[in-house]
């Protein structure tokens, strides 16, 4: 239902996308041509934007989002942070502290290494999990 969902709108958005080529040249990407490239849904992409784990997205005459090369490196930023599991306010938090300038740079380093942290202390309870479970598997087959 989705992917049906999502072609509805789409067709919306190509043909848009080549109004605005024929009208102003390249555009850049459209919402489903970002989203089919990132694996992630058009919803979501929004959902960012509202929530500001990526900066507002410039549009078209008719409203419709254009992802430049920036935008597109933004989507990058977030989709790999939410892929490490950090929450969409830090996210958000990442990039209101950029958009203030160089003078935050402590504090986004800051945020950062404290994710990372984070994520390490995961990997090494996951890595002692699996040994445990590796252990188990190994009695079964040596039984």
């Amino acid at each position: 239902r989705r992917q049906r969902q999502m072609c509805i709108r789409d067709r919306y958005y190509t043909i848009e996308n080549e109004r605005l080529k024929s009208n102003k040249g390249s555009v850049g990407m459209t919402i489903k041509e970002v989203s089919e490239k990132y694996g992630v849904s058009c919803d979501t992409l929004r959902y960012y934007e509202r929530a500001g784990a990526i900066p507002p997205v410039s549009r078209s005459a008719g409203g419709i989002r254009r992802y430049d090369d920036e935008d597109i490196r933004w989507i990058e930023l977030a989709v790999c942070l939410r892929g490490a599991g950090i929450p969409i306010e830090s996210v958000a938090e990442y990039v209101r502290l950029y958009k203030m300038g160089d003078s935050t740079k402590p504090e986004r380093l800051e945020l950062l290494r404290g994710h990372r942290a984070e994520l390490i202390a995961q990997r090494d309870s996951i890595n002692e999990a699996l040994e445990c479970l590796d252990a188990k598997i190994e009695r079964y087959e040596n039984s």
